[in-house]
């Protein structure tokens, strides 16, 4: 989880809090670290020197330097300037426009911007209550055209056909005239892309943004890409009025520098981040909790939602009435708890929204070990009959043998899984009467919430 600029930021921070006393000399050192790491993160150079002036300006103020606790208070300049160059709060999308809203894509070739399509459509049928209609500008590519044709029936929203032969101007005013018979409420249009910045592809997008008048001209650009990602912002600001950027590979090494950059350079907010590949992965962006994660002090919040949502609360309540009442807990209940895990997005992205702190703790476990152990129980546990995972006491050395061979295991990981059951078997007897539902209560209000399978 933790890139460069997060571990040195995340180690500054300690160090600051220990502070008794703050003086100019050690602010001085302390922002010639910040200084480092953040041009260590490809931070665009300008985009280093006003930040640097900023926290030094306030840092220098009267209000750290009579501080009882003026470590703590540094830190919290810090924050909240990482926040203001990335721009303050959350800058939702902007709909306001007579249906259909239409929404321009740009950005250059591999930025990820056909997934971020079909990923930004999910977002706004399940968020929004909308009806999404997409299209691809993309005559150059025709993969590009058949790729999005197939993320957008993943989302669930609806495709509008286009052919390589076609000019993206045609595409893009028959896909309007289209949403507008049917009533869609949003039009997606991804556009062409490049693997370097040509007048060609400015003059293109330039055409079609003229002829559709979106209400959102969206930048998505790769987060890798560092100080490449604070030039290419420069080239499409000049060519658009671009109204918001959307960071794809957040999950990446180089978190941090992209983020710091494009905000600063097009004067566009962030409204959204890809925090991995599949079509769910799409937050929106949240400056002082994005932050929060560079200066290692976690998501919690993102965790908590990231948690709820992946939760069936049916299914839990229903366990929890299954307990209270004595039906016993089997196979078939303890597969259910691991699917909900695998349905949260596993362990690895669980950790990615904890505190620093208590992520390198657990990094020292091997996180793709435990992902894979996961795995094994749930395979196993689908080589049983029916029968065997609502009676598992049936479960003797033959069916062992016949189990371990059908899932691909040796006897003694099935001997293992079957001894993490009975455990959870035991403290679910001790739930009974009640005691369940108070233990979900004390999960933060998530109620509800069954007791994962770590």
């Amino acid at each position: 989880m933790a890139s460069a600029l997060t571990d040195k930021l995340s180690r500054l921070v300690k160090e600051l809090r220990g502070q008794a006393r703050i003086t100019e000399s050690n602010v001085s050192d302390m922002l010639r670290e910040v200084r480092m790491a953040l041009l260590e993160a490809d931070v665009a150079l300008p985009v280093v020197r006003d930040f640097i002036a900023r926290v030094k300006e306030k840092s220098l103020g009267e209000d750290v330097l009579g501080s009882l606790q003026p470590g703590q208070v540094l830190v919290s300049i810090v924050s909240k300037e990482l926040a203001a160059t990335m721009g303050e709060g959350v800058s939702d999308i902007n709909l306001a426009a007579q249906p259909p809203a239409v929404i321009l894509m740009a950005g250059l070739q591999g930025a990820g911007k056909t997934t971020t399509t079909a990923k930004l459509a999910k977002h706004l049928i399940e968020k929004r209550k909308k009806k999404v209609l997409t299209v691809s500008g993309d005559v150059y590519r025709p993969a590009a055209i058949e790729q999005l044709k197939t993320v957008t029936a993943q989302a669930g929203a609806q495709w509008f056909p286009s052919t390589p032969d076609q000019k993206p101007v045609d595409i893009g005013l028959a896909a309007l005239d289209y949403a507008k018979k049917h009533f869609f409420d949003v039009l997606l249009v991804d556009t062409a892309g490049r693997l370097a910045i040509d007048e060609a592809l400015m003059a293109e997008i330039k055409g079609l943004h003229a002829a559709l008048n979106p209400v959102e001209t969206l930048f998505v650009v790769d987060a890798m890409q560092g100080q490449d990602a604070a030039n290419t912002a420069r080239a499409f600001k000049d060519a658009l009025p671009l109204t918001g950027i959307i960071l794809t590979k957040t999950d990446g090494d180089s978190r941090g520098g992209a983020a710091l950059s494009v905000r600063q350079i097009t004067g566009a907010p962030i409204k959204f981040a890809g925090t991995s590949e599949k079509l769910d992965g799409l937050e929106v962006f949240d400056a002082e909790r994005h932050a929060g994660r560079i200066l290692g002090m976690g998501d919690i919040l993102a965790l908590v939602e990231q948690v709820t949502a992946g939760v069936n609360m049916e299914a839990a309540q229903k366990l929890a009435a299954k307990v209270k009442t004595g039906g016993g807990f089997d196979l078939n209940d303890f597969l259910a708890q691991i699917q909900q895990m695998k349905q949260m997005g596993g362990l690895s992205s669980l950790m990615d929204k904890m505190p620093a702190a208590v992520a390198a703790k657990a990094g020292q476990v091997d996180m793709d070990r435990a992902e894979r152990d996961i795995k094994r129980k749930e395979g196993i546990i689908q080589s049983m009959t029916p029968l065997e995972r609502r009676k598992p006491e049936l479960i003797k050395a033959t069916r062992k043998r016949r189990i371990a061979a059908g899932s691909g295991v040796q006897v003694q990981e099935v001997n293992r899984m079957l001894k993490e059951f009975e455990q959870m078997q035991d403290m679910m007897k001790k739930m009974k009467g009640g005691g369940m539902m108070k233990m979900m209560k004390r999960l933060g209000g998530m109620k509800g919430m069954p007791k994962m399978p770590f």
